[in-house]
Order: C-alpha cells, then sequence, then structure tokens
C-alpha cells in the first residue's frame, strides 16, 4: 500500500502531540556534539513514527535523524525528522517541528511539517500545491533583495567550521531588510513557502531537515536547489537556497 498525504499529516499530527505534552517538562538532555543535543522527546517522537511507518507501510527504506538508516525493500524512502529545533525545544523556546517526507522514485513526493506549538500543519503533495492546514500558500512578489526578510541557520560545528556561514549572514543583512535565525530549518522553509520570509540558505545540513520543507516551498511556488544552483539539495554535501523567483538570482550570485 503506497501512503497517502493524509498518512503523513495523521503522523505528524501525532507526533507533534508528543512534542507538545513534553515541552513544559526538565529534559533528559544529551549532546552528540557542544551545540547538538538530543532529548528524550526527540526518541520518543521517532519511536512512534517509526513504528508506525513499519506498521502501515513495511518494506519502507527510513531515513531517520536519531535513529540513522533502516534499510528496506520497498521503493519508498522516509525522511524522519522527530524534533526539528531541539536546542530551542531544551531551552523552552516554542519554535519547533515535526517533519516528515515520502519520496518514490529518488524524488520526494509528499511533505508534511508541523508545528504543535501554533497548531500549524504545512504540507503538500508533488504536482498539487502547498497548504497550511486547509489553506493553499505562495511565496511572495519580492523582486529586490532590499526589500526582502530573509531566514538562515548555522552548522554544529561553527566554532570550528571555516565555512560557519557568518560572512554570509553579515553580507546579506547588509543587502535587505534583516536576516533572522528561528533555529528549525523546516520550519524556514515553510516559512518561505508561506510568504512570510522571501529567502532562505544554509549549510551542513541533513537530508531530513529539508526534505519535506523543501518540497513544501517549491509546491508554493518557491525556487529550491542547493547553494551552486543544482537541483540536489538531499544529497551531500548538502545545502539549501529557497527564495521566491524574484529574488533567487540575487541571493544565489551572492552565495558565489
Amino acid at each position: 500500500m503506497q501512503p497517502h498525504l493524509s498518512d503523513l499529516e495523521e503522523l505528524a499530527h501525532t507526533a507533534g502531540a508528543i512534542l507538545r505534552s513534553g515541552f513544559e517538562h526538565e529534559h533528559e538532555v544529551h549532546h552528540k556534539g557542544p551545540i547538538d543535543l538530543v532529548t528524550e522527546v526527540d526518541r520518543e517522537s521517532e519511536a512512534y513514527l517509526i513504528g508506525e511507518i513499519q506498521k502501515r507501510f513495511p518494506g519502507s527504506h527510513i531515513i531517520a535523524e536519531e535513529s540513522g538508516v533502516t534499510q528496506g525493500e520497498e521503493d519508498t524512502t522516509w525522511y524522519v525528522d522527530p524534533l526539528d529545533g531541539t536546542v530551542n525545544y531544551a531551552h523552552h523556546l516554542p519554535i519547533f517541528s515535526v517533519s516528515i517526507a515520502c519520496a518514490r522514485g529518488g524524488a520526494v513526493q509528499l511533505a508534511a511539517v508541523y508545528d504543535p506549538m501554533r497548531e500549524e500543519l504545512f504540507s503538500a503533495e508533488r504536482g498539487r500545491g502547498a497548504r497550511l492546514n486547509t489553506k493553499n500558500i505562495h511565496v511572495t512578489q519580492a523582486s529586490q533583495l532590499q526589500d526582502s526578510l530573509l531566514v538562515t541557520g548555522f552548522p554544529y560545528d561553527a566554532w570550528t567550521s571555516p565555512r560557519n556561514n557568518f560572512d554570509y549572514f553579515v553580507k546579506f543583512s547588509k543587502s535587505c531588510h534583516a536576516v533572522r535565525r528561528l533555529g528549525s530549518a523546516a520550519l524556514d522553509c515553510c516559512y518561505v513557502a508561506a510568504g512570510r520570509f522571501d529567502g532562505f540558505w544554509e549549510f551542513a545540513l541533513s537530508p531530513w531537515d529539508v526534505a519535506a520543507g523543501g518540497l513544501i516551498a517549491e509546491e508554493a511556488g518557491a525556487r529550491v536547489t542547493n547553494i551552486d544552483g543544482g537541483p540536489d539539495y538531499i544529497s551531500r554535501p548538502q545545502s539549501i537556497l529557497a527564495a521566491t523567483p524574484g529574488i533567487y538570482d540575487q541571493m544565489l550570485e551572492g552565495l558565489r
């Protein structure tokens, strides 16, 4: 049986309820790196999602943030981020999401990103547009970088990596209204899709960070590529540029 968008939406809602119910509690925080955290709620959400996917769609290939790769036999790959924005979550900052994407034939076909604190469900099916809850969404009509609002993020190895994004942050901050940093790449993509931001870029991501948000942004009319302008923003070495068409070329030039 093939999954439908309603399946991803249901999974995202239930996993989001797990995040919301644990939000006000003190967390068991473990460090995967100096600023790369995981909590017991990440694991609880992911265990639920993987268990349900395996039960409903046996044989699926699953790529999840905490559990890694679960090999499958079917030509269906799931990208699962059970809690995108763990650092925010661990500090009781209510900006985080559940991100689920389903790919077939090597391309993401279905996507759902759920913000349980705002009860906002972003979703998309390839070729059928993007939605926020029940409303169709579209990117802005911005045409000038200087009139735009951008968003970005920084890699977990920013303390040591020469490609830490700080120079680009300063460069774009001097060329637009402002650059924000929310701490959830999935929501960054979705906020471009919903017209809240005009563009988003980031280096050193993982597939589960942007597989769902990237499709949602595409289906809302954004141009979504890697930072070199290539179509593949899922494979390593990863990067993403998602922007309304009117400023995409200006952002791409800035990244070059």
